[in-house]
């Protein structure tokens, strides 16, 4: 994908990006897992900064609860796909995309052979059983992760590269198949959600272009009641 065919798109990129680093943007691919909270405002921010080839992976579909945080959740959207729903928006946003959607889950069958031609993959699950898989998926694939994770108004985001302990420093050793995070006892805010979400969006760019500093091997967290924001290391 070139530079858009919709005169001005980009203008706004510009300076802060070069026109060559918009074209590497053009050029790349990354891959978003899980579409809710976090994946809906991710692939909506990456669609629209210009990243060419998205592929969208999550096989939930939208319920009532998803409205009052989920960027692509509307009321019409009830029992829709949330993949399908991503790839709808994306295509309106910016027509130039090459989407793919997925409607299903991930595990150990099929992680791998959905993100081995990625650049990035976007870990915006909710269960951290999940998150391990996707971990040794991307570490057997070379491939570094962005991961966010959200729990009321608190969140934190993290960038994994191949050869990083990642997940074990934040997590622990990996044990029995876990249940959903925090999250489900703590609710989210939509504010939240998007904070976090546009966070891994600034790391995936980051990633993308080689251009400052990354948070690897380091965790941003953010309490928004507080304005408390803190980067841990986390070796």
């Amino acid at each position: 994908m070139g530079i858009s065919k919709f005169e001005g798109r980009y203008d706004r990129n510009f300076n802060t990006l070069s026109l060559e680093e918009q074209k590497i943007l053009g050029a790349s691919k990354v891959v978003v897992i899980g579409l809710g909270g976090l994946g809906g405002g991710v692939c909506e921010m990456l669609a629209r900064v210009g990243v060419g080839h998205l592929t969208l992976i999550d096989g939930d579909s939208f319920e009532a609860s998803n409205l009052n945080r989920q960027l692509l959740s509307e009321e019409h959207l009830i029992d829709v796909p949330k993949a399908q729903a991503a790839k709808d928006r994306v295509n309106a946003i910016n027509s130039e995309v090459i989407v793919k959607h997925l409607v299903e889950y991930v595990d150990e069958s099929n992680l791998h052979e959905r993100i081995k031609n990625a650049d990035v993959v976007m870990d915006c699950l909710d269960a951290i059983d999940t998150r391990f898989m996707l971990q040794k998926a991307a570490q057997k694939a070379s491939i570094p992760i962005i991961s966010g994770a959200i729990a009321g108004v608190a969140g934190q985001v993290t960038t994994i590269f191949p050869g990083d302990k990642g997940y074990e420093l934040i997590y622990g050793k990996k044990r029995e198949k876990q249940s959903k995070g925090v999250e489900t006892r703590t609710g989210n805010i939509a504010y939240c959600a998007l904070f976090v979400a546009a966070l891994q969006s600034s790391e995936c760019l980051k990633v993308l272009l080689n251009r400052g500093d990354v948070l690897r091997n380091k965790l941003l967290i953010a309490e928004l009641w507080t304005n408390t924001f803190d980067i841990m290391d986390l070796v």
